[in-house]
């Protein structure tokens, strides 16, 4: 599976940003998706998941980013979508799409993903 990130940008605090995960190669109904970050100096971190529909779509958040952002996917589309609201600048960094088929209990582990996309920066000025 390849998957290409998009909409990243420039945003001032307390703004929004709508980021794409594009995929092709194969459909990824089958597939877990989801979202990572990684801010300069820091750790990739784990921002949201959401299951294959056999699980229901059900989603996972990161605590900081609870309330403010959504996960949303469209098989008809082969996309995954970050809907990102309410920005602040620590939320600062190049976000990753990524996709799995490992059981659900490990959605929050970046080791378990198998195809990553490019990344796309998000810079909030404050």
């Amino acid at each position: 599976v390849q998957l290409q990130a998009s909409g990243g940008g420039l945003v001032q605090a307390g703004g929004s940003l709508r980021l794409s995960c594009a995929a092709s190669g194969r459909t990824v109904r089958d597939f877990h998706m989801a979202w990572f970050r990684q801010a300069p100096g820091k750790e990739r971190e784990f921002v949201a998941a959401i299951s294959r529909s056999a699980y229901g779509r059900s989603t996972r958040y990161a605590d900081s980013v609870k309330g403010r952002f959504s996960i949303s996917r469209d098989n008809a589309k082969n996309t995954m979508y970050l809907q990102m609201n309410t920005l602040k600048p620590e939320d600062t960094a190049v976000y990753y799409c990524a996709v799995t088929q490992i059981v659900w209990a490990y959605a929050e582990s970046s080791e378990r993903y198998t195809s990553w996309g490019q990344g796309t920066l998000v810079t909030v000025s404050s």
